[in-house]
């Protein structure tokens, strides 16, 4: 048994037998489906498929974060059991969530004088951050202590980099993050918006790509351009999807052709609960490591 445990969020967007195979226990977000509590439970109470069939039939979706009390809730048992913690959290610039879990950590303290409760900023979204969870556990079962690992973190989590298009404009309108007036011309002309997670782990747009399968050549132009050691890059690569699998795995298989030294398939997940009635559906994100603490456009 290891000495800590290595936590998340529910919006690290990986399957639950993923999660579970690393040893990395997660705490659940929430999404309102016309103001009907969900729960973020990586799709196990509501498939993938039906919510974003919902966003499309115009069903309302909003998302709320983890609280204060959730987090104590879910801290405490390992605390209890004398484990130490690093939870590390969706980015700060896409959530208040940290916020919550740094309440928690001061709580528990208190109460666990003993413990180390470390809240990590991760910078990350949807299945970058799983990626990045991905690399932690690889770190910590390696050895790392703690502090080691807490410290990794910190410094290289600028290193995991984000690209996404969408294909729908519709949730995003919704949401304010693209004008009616864009999102009208936009789905007229067939434009896809690129974007990234940038430095501070705000979404940004990058460019307005005209065409599906023009935005698809260029996630994959950055790949290539940003990937650790280039077309040699040999880190795992993960892509997530919003009900559009057929975009997703063409740009999967166009990785795969490009970079012969992968750390094995591209592997696709879908968006959840909350990242998702964000996006809405026809969105295709793609993460993979750098070589520098650093996201460049």
């Amino acid at each position: 048994m290891a000495e800590y445990i290595l936590s998340c969020c529910s919006t690290a967007d990986l399957s639950r037998e993923h999660l579970m195979s690393r040893s990395i226990p997660y705490v659940c977000f929430h999404f309102f489906l016309n103001d009907e509590e969900k729960i973020d439970d990586l799709g196990i109470s509501v498939p993938p498929k039906a919510l974003f069939d919902a966003i499309r039939a115009g069903v309302s979706a909003r998302t709320a974060q983890v609280n204060a009390d959730e987090y104590e809730a879910f801290f405490r048992p390992f605390l209890q059991q004398g484990r130490d913690i690093l939870h590390v959290t969706l980015s700060s610039g896409i959530s208040g969530t940290i916020n919550s879990a740094q309440a928690a950590a001061a709580n528990l303290r208190e109460e666990f004088p003993e413990r180390k409760i470390y809240i990590v900023d991760s910078l990350c979204a949807s299945s970058g951050y799983g990626l990045f969870m991905d690399r932690l556990a690889d770190l910590r079962d390696e050895g790392m202590t703690i502090d080691e690992l807490r410290d990794w973190a910190e410094n290289n989590r600028l290193r995991l980099n984000h690209w996404f298009f969408s294909t729908d404009l519709t949730q995003y309108i919704r949401g304010g993050r693209v004008s009616k007036t864009a999102g009208f011309v936009g789905g007229l002309l067939g434009i896809c918006p690129l974007l990234h997670v940038n430095n501070e782990g705000k979404l940004e747009p990058v460019s307005k790509i005209p065409s599906k399968k023009l935005v698809r050549r260029e996630i994959v132009k950055k790949m290539e351009q940003q990937a650790e050691n280039g077309l040699d890059y040999s880190g795992k690569c993960y892509i997530c999807q919003s009900d559009c699998m057929d975009d997703a795995r063409k740009v999967a298989d166009e990785i795969e052709k490009r970079f012969p030294r992968l750390n094995g398939k591209v592997q696709i997940y879908p968006i959840g609960g909350v990242i998702g009635c964000h996006t809405g559906p026809g969105t295709v994100a793609l993460f993979y490591w750098t070589g520098e603490a650093n996201r460049r456009r």
